[in-house]
């Protein structure tokens, strides 16, 4: 049984790690944009919502689909009075408490709360609301469904690396690594 949590784990890091590492390349293009938007603007004196839109877009899908990625490599603030110097089974522990009562819950409140919302964008193909801005702002609005899956999946795979070390069972594969890999 242990064999395949940490196969479903490892799969789950794996995801993640390339969906982060993905989604990490738009912070280049967002300050090539943004560099592009202060040249338009400065030196030539014109300006495009399209364009300005486009950072938003490209800044609000880095940052919510590359949340998993950063559960992945422990890179979530966490307030580290007690964990930094516990055991490994206490770090266990405390992270499982932490999927099981934060964490779950609120991906759970998130995709119900969220789910009516992107639906009804999706009913109207939502648009931007300038006449000359990205027409696509029910893809964009799509993308907190996708962070709920990643976070919940890492989480998932964080609680399955737990209980591992509960029960003394060897770690998982070094994170972002497919157990094919």
């Amino acid at each position: 049984m242990s064999g395949m949590a940490r196969t479903i784990a490892a799969s789950i890091d794996w995801l993640n790690d390339v969906v982060g590492r993905t989604v990490s390349w738009l912070t280049l293009f967002m300050v090539l944009v943004q560099f592009a938007l202060v040249i338009m603007r400065y030196v030539f004196g014109v300006g495009s919502i399209l364009v300005q839109e486009s950072l938003i877009y490209a800044h609000g899908t880095l940052f919510m689909l590359a949340a998993g990625y950063t559960l992945l490599l422990d890179g979530h603030v966490r307030v580290d009075i007690f964990y930094r110097g516990a055991s490994p089974r206490g770090k266990a522990l405390t992270d499982l408490f932490g999927v099981i009562f934060l964490l779950a819950p609120f991906c759970i409140l998130m995709w119900v709360a969220s789910l009516p919302y992107v639906l009804a964008s999706w009913s109207v193909f939502e648009g931007s609301r300038e006449t000359s801005g990205l027409p696509a702002v029910f893809l964009l609005k799509s993308v907190i469904l996708a962070f709920v899956v990643l976070i919940a999946l890492q989480g998932l795979s964080l609680a399955i690396k737990s209980v591992l070390v509960l029960v003394g069972a060897s770690p998982t594969a070094a994170p972002g690594r497919h157990p094919e890999a």
